[in-house]
């Protein structure tokens, strides 16, 4: 599933693109990926002919912004994808096309989703903001402190890894920069989360804004699905210190990295310097 540095991306990719642009037409091709309310049919009718005021990302939600008092929520999960062109830049790459969106400038936004887990749902602004109110901080904001780190793991018996992906304590973290967040902070991903001391959490908060800056910078990671826009692949892959590397030596100490599998997740670490 695609966390912040891939959302973040996109957003990158397509907000001078579309801020500004009317919405001519909506087509939807798989009915699924329009999630409830308010149903594909009264989808296309609402969003047809709406004005694209801004694109905003929250955690891992893209949030095209409509003139007036509705937003369109993104979540992309394991394979949506964007285009945007007068055609597909490569109809190779886009074979599952999901929704199309005519613009004013004579170019569509394609939406492709090979699995449809993701999909779009039209919110009020007050809808938004309840579903908002129930996220943790943005992790590269400044109001995120080590203060708030602290505030988040502060009695949770849970390992450290699992507080990290809850949505309610830090938003956009995931699977790979929860882990590559703990190992450049030394912090083995078993651990209690309340157990870390304060230097410790002031070493995890930053490891984690650091990870997410680097991997911003490289256009996040791209194994086998995420794509950015027009199918540009990120290059974070390249970077990775700890996950996907199973049995591979750790690049810091030699010690072969293990995987071990936490809430239903896989988790890679170096038992070696990770503690």
């Amino acid at each position: 599933m695609p966390e912040l540095p891939e959302v973040e991306t996109i957003r990158r990719d397509l907000a001078e693109e579309l801020s500004g642009r009317t919405i001519e037409a909506v087509r939807v091709h798989q009915p699924d990926i329009v999630l409830p309310p308010p149903g594909p049919a009264a989808f296309v009718d609402r969003v047809s002919g709406r004005r694209i005021d801004s694109l905003d990302r929250r955690a891992k939600y893209l949030l095209l912004r409509l003139l007036g008092d509705e937003l369109v929520q993104v979540q992309l999960r394991m394979t949506g994808r964007f285009a945007l062109g007068t055609s597909l830049p490569d109809p190779a790459e886009f074979t599952h096309l999901a929704a199309e969106f005519d613009l004013d400038d004579g170019r569509t936004l394609f939406y492709d989703d090979t699995r449809r887990l993701g999909g779009f749902r039209l919110l009020s602004s007050a809808d938004w903001a309840s579903i908002e109110a129930k996220l943790g901080p943005e992790p590269l904001e400044e109001g995120f402190t080590a203060a708030v780190l602290a505030a988040a793991l502060t009695d949770r018996h849970a390992p450290v890894k699992n507080v990290l992906l809850d949505q309610r304590r830090v938003a956009g973290l995931g699977n790979i920069y929860a882990a590559e967040a703990l190992f450049a902070s030394r912090l083995d991903p078993r651990r209690a989360a309340g157990s870390l001391c304060a230097e410790e959490v002031e070493r995890l908060h930053d490891a984690i804004r650091a990870t997410l800056l680097d991997a911003l910078e490289h256009a996040g990671t791209t194994f086998s699905d995420y794509l950015a826009v027009n199918g540009r692949s990120g290059r974070f892959q390249d970077r990775l210190q700890v996950y996907g590397r199973e049995g591979s030596p750790c690049l810091r100490c030699g010690e072969p990295i293990v995987r071990i599998v936490q809430a239903g997740r896989s988790t890679c670490f170096c038992p070696g310097c990770q503690h």
